[in-house]
Protein backbone atom coordinates (compact mmCIF):
# COMPACT_ATOMS: atom_id res chain seq x y z
CA UNK A 1 0.00 0.00 0.00
CA UNK A 2 1.43 3.40 -0.79
CA UNK A 3 1.69 6.19 1.52
CA UNK A 4 -0.30 9.45 0.89
CA UNK A 5 0.13 12.79 1.67
CA UNK A 6 -2.46 12.33 4.33
CA UNK A 7 0.27 9.66 6.14
CA UNK A 8 2.68 12.10 5.55
CA UNK A 9 0.91 14.93 7.45
CA UNK A 10 -0.51 12.45 10.03
CA UNK A 11 3.25 11.79 10.59
CA UNK A 12 3.86 15.10 11.64
CA UNK A 13 0.87 15.63 13.99
CA UNK A 14 2.44 11.79 15.78
CA UNK A 15 5.81 13.62 16.01
CA UNK A 16 4.52 17.14 17.26
CA UNK A 17 2.33 14.83 19.86
CA UNK A 18 5.85 12.80 21.28
CA UNK A 19 7.59 16.28 21.24
CA UNK A 20 5.00 17.28 23.88
CA UNK A 21 6.01 14.42 26.27
CA UNK A 22 9.41 15.87 27.32
CA UNK A 23 7.68 18.47 28.35
CA UNK A 24 5.26 16.26 30.51
CA UNK A 25 7.80 14.33 31.68
CA UNK A 26 8.88 17.79 33.84
CA UNK A 27 5.31 18.98 34.46
CA UNK A 28 4.23 15.84 36.40
CA UNK A 29 6.00 15.55 40.22
CA UNK A 30 6.24 12.01 39.82
CA UNK A 31 9.46 10.22 39.20
CA UNK A 32 10.47 8.59 35.45
CA UNK A 33 9.86 5.01 36.82
CA UNK A 34 7.03 6.14 38.20
CA UNK A 35 5.75 8.51 35.46
CA UNK A 36 5.71 5.14 32.94
CA UNK A 37 4.06 2.51 35.37
CA UNK A 38 1.10 4.94 35.34
CA UNK A 39 1.83 5.91 31.83
CA UNK A 40 1.73 2.06 30.55
CA UNK A 41 -1.32 1.03 33.28
CA UNK A 42 -3.55 4.52 31.36
CA UNK A 43 -2.67 3.05 28.22
CA UNK A 44 -3.42 -0.55 28.86
CA UNK A 45 -6.87 0.17 30.29
CA UNK A 46 -7.61 2.77 27.83
CA UNK A 47 -7.12 0.42 24.60
CA UNK A 48 -9.06 -2.32 26.23
CA UNK A 49 -11.71 -0.01 26.79
CA UNK A 50 -11.59 0.72 23.15
CA UNK A 51 -11.74 -2.77 22.38
CA UNK A 52 -15.13 -3.13 24.94
CA UNK A 53 -16.76 -0.21 23.31
CA UNK A 54 -16.09 -1.12 19.43
CA UNK A 55 -17.02 -5.66 20.77
CA UNK A 56 -13.78 -6.13 18.59
CA UNK A 57 -11.55 -9.39 19.50
CA UNK A 58 -8.29 -8.53 21.46
CA UNK A 59 -6.86 -11.68 21.52
CA UNK A 60 -3.85 -12.94 19.72
CA UNK A 61 -2.15 -16.19 19.24
CA UNK A 62 0.02 -17.16 21.95
CA UNK A 63 3.33 -17.85 20.84
CA UNK A 64 2.89 -13.95 19.09
CA UNK A 65 1.75 -12.74 22.28
CA UNK A 66 5.01 -12.95 24.28
CA UNK A 67 6.48 -11.42 21.58
CA UNK A 68 4.36 -8.37 21.75
CA UNK A 69 4.86 -8.56 25.33
CA UNK A 70 8.23 -8.93 25.10
CA UNK A 71 8.63 -5.79 22.86
CA UNK A 72 7.02 -3.66 25.57
CA UNK A 73 10.08 -4.32 28.06
CA UNK A 74 12.35 -2.37 25.49
CA UNK A 75 9.96 0.21 25.63
CA UNK A 76 9.49 0.59 29.23
CA UNK A 77 13.25 0.88 29.66
CA UNK A 78 13.01 3.40 25.90
CA UNK A 79 10.65 5.65 28.32
CA UNK A 80 12.14 5.53 31.89
CA UNK A 81 15.51 6.78 30.10
CA UNK A 82 13.75 9.49 28.09
CA UNK A 83 12.41 10.92 30.83
CA UNK A 84 14.58 10.04 33.12
CA UNK A 85 17.09 12.41 30.64
CA UNK A 86 15.37 15.13 30.60
CA UNK A 87 15.20 15.52 34.76
CA UNK A 88 18.82 15.29 34.57
CA UNK A 89 19.30 17.47 31.76
CA UNK A 90 16.91 19.46 29.68
CA UNK A 91 14.06 19.03 27.25
CA UNK A 92 15.80 20.26 24.66
CA UNK A 93 19.29 18.03 25.41
CA UNK A 94 16.85 14.83 25.90
CA UNK A 95 15.11 15.73 22.38
CA UNK A 96 18.73 16.27 20.77
CA UNK A 97 19.88 13.00 21.66
CA UNK A 98 16.54 11.04 20.58
CA UNK A 99 16.83 12.51 17.09
CA UNK A 100 20.04 9.94 16.89
CA UNK A 101 17.04 7.12 16.34
CA UNK A 102 17.64 6.93 12.11
CA UNK A 103 21.30 6.12 12.99
CA UNK A 104 20.61 3.29 15.18
CA UNK A 105 17.92 2.31 12.72
CA UNK A 106 20.22 2.65 9.54
CA UNK A 107 22.25 -0.45 10.94
CA UNK A 108 19.04 -2.59 13.46
CA UNK A 109 16.49 -2.37 10.33
CA UNK A 110 19.15 -4.13 7.95
CA UNK A 111 20.16 -6.06 10.61
CA UNK A 112 16.65 -7.55 11.74
CA UNK A 113 15.43 -7.64 8.26
CA UNK A 114 19.12 -9.11 6.88
CA UNK A 115 19.26 -6.67 4.28
CA UNK A 116 22.40 -4.63 2.99
CA UNK A 117 23.04 -1.25 4.52
CA UNK A 118 22.12 1.84 2.24
CA UNK A 119 25.08 4.32 2.40
CA UNK A 120 22.77 7.51 1.98
CA UNK A 121 21.19 5.82 5.45
CA UNK A 122 24.35 5.86 6.91
CA UNK A 123 25.21 9.16 5.39
CA UNK A 124 22.69 10.88 6.94
CA UNK A 125 22.68 9.02 10.73
CA UNK A 126 26.80 10.27 10.41
CA UNK A 127 25.41 14.06 9.84
CA UNK A 128 23.46 13.66 12.55
CA UNK A 129 26.26 12.28 14.79
CA UNK A 130 28.18 16.29 13.77
CA UNK A 131 24.95 17.95 14.70
CA UNK A 132 25.47 16.18 18.43
CA UNK A 133 29.19 16.59 18.27
CA UNK A 134 28.30 20.46 18.04
CA UNK A 135 25.95 20.28 20.96
CA UNK A 136 28.66 17.89 23.35
CA UNK A 137 31.38 20.43 22.41
CA UNK A 138 29.58 23.62 24.07
CA UNK A 139 27.09 21.80 26.24
CA UNK A 140 29.44 19.43 28.49
CA UNK A 141 27.23 20.35 31.66
CA UNK A 142 24.25 17.85 29.98
CA UNK A 143 26.60 14.66 29.01
CA UNK A 144 24.47 12.20 31.15
CA UNK A 145 21.01 13.60 29.94
CA UNK A 146 22.56 13.31 26.62
CA UNK A 147 23.53 9.61 27.26
CA UNK A 148 20.49 8.50 28.59
CA UNK A 149 19.13 10.15 25.66
CA UNK A 150 21.13 8.03 23.17
CA UNK A 151 20.85 4.56 24.62
CA UNK A 152 16.92 5.76 24.54
CA UNK A 153 17.13 6.53 20.81
CA UNK A 154 18.74 3.07 20.31
CA UNK A 155 15.90 1.32 21.98
CA UNK A 156 13.53 3.39 20.54
CA UNK A 157 14.97 2.05 16.90
CA UNK A 158 14.95 -1.72 18.44
CA UNK A 159 10.93 -1.92 19.14
CA UNK A 160 10.46 0.28 15.88
CA UNK A 161 11.66 -1.99 13.58
CA UNK A 162 10.09 -5.12 15.42
CA UNK A 163 7.05 -3.41 15.25
CA UNK A 164 7.52 -2.70 11.84
CA UNK A 165 7.25 -6.71 11.58
CA UNK A 166 4.45 -7.29 13.50
CA UNK A 167 2.22 -4.68 12.35
CA UNK A 168 2.03 -7.16 9.34
CA UNK A 169 0.23 -10.08 11.17
CA UNK A 170 -1.47 -8.02 13.81
CA UNK A 171 -4.15 -4.90 14.20
CA UNK A 172 -2.22 -1.74 15.62
CA UNK A 173 -4.08 -1.22 18.54
CA UNK A 174 -3.54 -5.28 19.45
CA UNK A 175 0.21 -4.56 19.16
CA UNK A 176 -0.49 -1.52 21.69
CA UNK A 177 -2.22 -3.40 24.18
CA UNK A 178 -0.10 -6.16 24.57
CA UNK A 179 2.94 -4.13 24.31
CA UNK A 180 1.70 -1.52 27.29
CA UNK A 181 0.59 -4.59 29.43
CA UNK A 182 4.08 -5.82 29.00
CA UNK A 183 5.56 -2.72 29.83
CA UNK A 184 3.45 -2.05 32.85
CA UNK A 185 4.46 -5.56 34.31
CA UNK A 186 8.26 -4.94 33.66
CA UNK A 187 7.68 -2.48 36.09
CA UNK A 188 5.55 -3.74 38.14
CA UNK A 189 8.42 -6.92 38.73
CA UNK A 190 11.37 -4.69 39.10
CA UNK A 191 9.31 -2.54 41.53
CA UNK A 192 11.03 -4.49 44.28
CA UNK A 193 14.41 -3.98 43.43
CA UNK A 194 13.81 -0.42 42.33
CA UNK A 195 12.48 0.35 45.73
CA UNK A 196 15.41 -1.05 47.56
CA UNK A 197 18.03 -0.19 45.56
CA UNK A 198 17.33 3.18 43.21
CA UNK A 199 15.22 5.23 45.11
CA UNK A 200 17.72 6.33 48.19
CA UNK A 201 15.55 5.67 50.54
CA UNK A 202 12.76 7.18 49.64
CA UNK A 203 10.41 3.93 48.39
CA UNK A 204 8.10 4.19 45.38
CA UNK A 205 6.39 7.46 45.05
CA UNK A 206 2.68 6.71 44.43
CA UNK A 207 1.01 10.15 45.17
CA UNK A 208 0.19 12.80 42.39
CA UNK A 209 0.65 16.29 43.07
CA UNK A 210 -1.59 19.17 41.74
CA UNK A 211 -2.48 18.38 37.94
CA UNK A 212 -0.71 15.77 37.58
CA UNK A 213 -3.68 13.45 36.87
CA UNK A 214 -4.20 15.32 34.02
CA UNK A 215 -1.41 15.46 32.48
CA UNK A 216 -1.21 11.80 33.14
CA UNK A 217 -4.41 11.36 31.20
CA UNK A 218 -3.10 13.66 28.60
CA UNK A 219 0.02 11.48 28.51
CA UNK A 220 -1.72 7.88 28.75
CA UNK A 221 -4.52 8.60 26.30
CA UNK A 222 -3.06 10.97 23.25
CA UNK A 223 0.75 11.10 23.52
CA UNK A 224 0.16 6.93 24.13
CA UNK A 225 -3.16 5.32 23.10
CA UNK A 226 -3.75 7.72 19.97
CA UNK A 227 0.21 8.46 19.20
CA UNK A 228 1.82 4.99 19.54
CA UNK A 229 -1.39 3.25 17.91
CA UNK A 230 -1.14 5.39 14.71
CA UNK A 231 2.25 5.09 14.21
CA UNK A 232 2.18 1.39 14.50
CA UNK A 233 -0.42 1.99 11.51
CA UNK A 234 1.83 4.19 9.54
CA UNK A 235 4.50 1.24 9.09
CA UNK A 236 1.86 -0.34 7.06
CA UNK A 237 2.57 2.62 4.57
CA UNK A 238 5.48 4.32 5.70
CA UNK A 239 9.59 2.59 5.84
CA UNK A 240 10.83 2.25 9.42
CA UNK A 241 13.94 4.76 8.43
CA UNK A 242 11.63 7.30 6.93
CA UNK A 243 9.45 7.20 9.98
CA UNK A 244 12.05 7.74 12.57
CA UNK A 245 13.78 10.11 10.71
CA UNK A 246 11.03 12.16 10.45
CA UNK A 247 10.73 12.07 14.27
CA UNK A 248 14.12 13.67 13.78
CA UNK A 249 11.73 16.92 14.00
CA UNK A 250 10.51 15.78 17.60
CA UNK A 251 13.27 18.22 18.96
CA UNK A 252 12.73 21.45 16.73
CA UNK A 253 9.03 20.99 17.95
CA UNK A 254 9.52 20.37 21.44
CA UNK A 255 12.25 22.81 21.70
CA UNK A 256 10.32 25.25 20.52
CA UNK A 257 6.90 24.21 22.73
CA UNK A 258 9.75 23.56 25.74
CA UNK A 259 10.95 27.14 25.00
CA UNK A 260 7.45 28.70 24.95
CA UNK A 261 6.56 27.26 28.40
CA UNK A 262 9.32 27.48 30.78
CA UNK A 263 10.95 30.39 28.96
CA UNK A 264 14.31 31.47 30.46
CA UNK A 265 15.15 27.51 31.89
CA UNK A 266 15.05 25.99 28.06
CA UNK A 267 17.24 28.47 26.53
CA UNK A 268 20.41 27.28 24.99
CA UNK A 269 23.77 28.74 23.59
CA UNK A 270 23.64 29.67 19.79
CA UNK A 271 25.78 26.30 19.42
CA UNK A 272 23.03 24.26 20.03
CA UNK A 273 20.87 25.58 18.41
CA UNK A 274 23.00 24.86 15.23
CA UNK A 275 23.70 21.10 16.33
CA UNK A 276 20.23 20.50 15.82
CA UNK A 277 20.12 22.61 12.71
CA UNK A 278 22.19 20.17 11.01
CA UNK A 279 20.02 17.25 12.25
CA UNK A 280 16.92 19.02 11.03
CA UNK A 281 18.99 19.02 7.65
CA UNK A 282 19.54 15.51 7.56
CA UNK A 283 15.33 14.95 7.93
CA UNK A 284 15.03 17.05 4.65
CA UNK A 285 17.60 15.53 2.25
CA UNK A 286 16.44 11.91 3.12
CA UNK A 287 12.98 11.90 0.68
CA UNK A 288 15.48 13.81 -2.01
CA UNK A 289 18.12 11.00 -1.32
CA UNK A 290 15.76 7.76 -1.15
CA UNK A 291 13.80 8.84 -4.67
CA UNK A 292 17.48 9.40 -6.27
CA UNK A 293 17.87 5.55 -5.16
CA UNK A 294 14.88 4.10 -6.42
CA UNK A 295 14.76 6.00 -9.76
CA UNK A 296 18.49 4.92 -10.32
CA UNK A 297 17.32 1.19 -9.26
CA UNK A 298 14.15 1.37 -11.81
CA UNK A 299 16.38 2.83 -14.62
CA UNK A 300 19.14 -0.08 -13.78
CA UNK A 301 15.86 -2.22 -14.34
CA UNK A 302 15.13 -1.61 -16.88
CA UNK A 303 18.12 -1.19 -18.47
Amino acid sequence: MQASLKDYLLLHLIVLIWGFTAILGVLISLPAFELVFYRTLIASIGVALLFTWKKKNILIPPHQMWKVLGTGVLIALHWILFFWSARVSTVSVCLAGMATTSLWTAFVEPFFNKAKIKWYEVALGLLVISGLLVIFKFETGYWLGLSMALASAFLAACFSVINGRLTKRHDPYQITFYEMTGACLAILLFMPVYSVWLTDGAGIQWTWQGMDWFWLLVLGGVCTVYAFSVSVDLMKRLTVFSINLTINLEPVYGIVLAVLIFGEKEKMTPEFYLGTLIILVSVLIYPVLNYWNKRRKAVRTLG
